[in-house]
């Protein structure tokens, strides 16, 4: 067996270890890894090129970091922050359920990709969820506040993962059928996808119950020190 093609792992992981751009390092594996295996710069080429054009549409995902940095930079945290502190009635619990059930929703649809860690939650939910929690408790230290940045984020992971099973067109749903039928279960996919129903249900009332839970110890955390000035006057 041939392992001199492996070279361009070592090629990959030098190059990210010196910081080194990432395409040209990919690039320059691409090529080590073709050189080392006997290939010709014509086969090389023509291997990239197919590579490329057969994962084209992962390229609509690498523009989604840049188009929110754009987003970033015009004052988009900022805007969202200023929307929330103009709701009066609405809490950290409240946001946090209603994107909850959102995400869920949209899952169950099939639209997984409509939101997600990178283009909804650091944007939006997490610089919301602050001025959420701001607005009725004060300034947060920072361990608060990555603690409702890290509550933000498990709402979307819950909502997501525990809706897309319902999705009969999901690839894990077809996974839970082969599974099952290799041990000589027959499921169709809208049997998988109508008794992950009930979970789904579950999913969201156990979370949105510790967002509840959540939000009831940042009141008493901000009541304690209120509460012991008072009892030393």
């Amino acid at each position: 067996m041939n392992y001199w093609p492996l070279l361009g792992v070592a090629v990959v992981v030098a190059g990210f270890a010196l910081r080194r751009n990432p395409v040209l390092v990919v690039v320059a594996a691409g090529l080590v890894s073709g050189f080392a295996a006997g290939k010709s710069v014509g086969d090389i080429l023509a291997l990239l090129g197919t590579s490329f054009v057969s994962n084209r549409a992962l390229l609509l995902f690498a523009l989604t970091l840049p188009v929110i940095g754009v987003l970033e930079r015009a004052g988009l945290r900022e805007h969202a922050r200023a929307w929330i502190e103009s709701l009066r009635g609405l809490t950290l619990a409240r946001l946090l359920i209603a994107y909850l059930g959102l995400r869920q929703v949209l899952s169950m649809l099939g639209l997984t990709n409509v939101a997600g860690h990178a283009q909804t939650v650091r944007p939006l939910l997490a610089p919301m969820s602050e001025a959420a929690a701001e607005k009725r408790h004060g300034a947060l230290d920072h361990a608060e506040r990555q603690r409702v940045r890290a509550l933000a984020a498990a709402t979307d992971n819950v909502g997501l993962f525990f809706g897309e099973d319902v999705f009969v067109a999901l690839g894990g749903v077809l996974l839970i059928q082969g599974f099952y039928a290799q041990h000589g279960i027959e499921l169709t996919p809208l049997h998988i996808a109508l008794w992950a129903l009930p979970t789904a249900i579950a999913a969201f009332l156990i979370h949105g119950v510790r967002i509840v839970a959540f939000q009831r110890r940042m009141q008493r955390a901000v009541r304690a020190p209120a509460e012991a000035a008072d009892a030393a006057d």
